[in-house]
């Protein structure tokens, strides 16, 4: 699924965020930033250890801040770790992701990124539903477009078929006439 929100193009793609073709992607990290599972796990694995030995020499970050580092090996420029959790493996709240993803898209505005990649915060470990964390993430996405952005295109990555259409329905849902 794709769309055009006030010049930004807007895909929602299921697959391997470690993958995909854009300057930054975003872990969803905690404030200890240790890369250990998740979408974590698979950043370090790809990317390579230095990513979470970069990423470690900012720790403890809190909730509602990020951080770019290098990507290693990945395709991506940088990785902004941007927590949504306190410590490894803890269960969250929406509100969690939210400013998760306002630091992560604040970080790529400080960077000039023009596309970034995120994958659906909080819906792993820290067991926030698919569908609120998408709700969450497209309406803070819209908010950052709104109020202007370098960036000019964002990818919605769904692990997984849930994730996939949590996302396509807050797109339509949020950004669509």
């Amino acid at each position: 699924m794709e769309v055009a929100y006030r010049g930004v193009r807007i895909r929602v793609l299921r697959g391997d965020i470690t993958e995909v073709g854009v300057e930054a992607i975003v872990n969803p990290a905690n404030s200890l930033l240790i890369m250990g599972g998740g979408v974590a796990g698979a950043i370090k694995r790809r990317g390579g250890v230095e990513v979470e030995e970069e990423a470690r020499r900012y720790a403890p970050l809190p909730v509602g801040e990020a951080v770019a580092t290098g990507a290693g090996r990945l395709r991506a420029k940088w990785v902004i770790h941007a927590p949504t959790m306190e410590r490894p493996a803890m269960r969250i709240d929406v509100q969690n992701v939210r400013e998760a993803v306002r630091a992560a898209l604040r970080c790529a505005e400080e960077l000039e990124a023009r596309s970034i990649a995120l994958p659906a915060l909080g819906t792993g470990v820290g067991g926030v539903a698919a569908r609120d964390a998408a709700e969450a993430m497209v309406e803070e996405l819209r908010g950052r477009i709104d109020a202007g952005t370098s960036l000019r295109e964002v990818l919605l990555i769904g692990f997984d078929e849930e994730l996939t259409k949590a996302f396509e329905e807050a797109v339509k849902g949020l950004l669509t006439p």
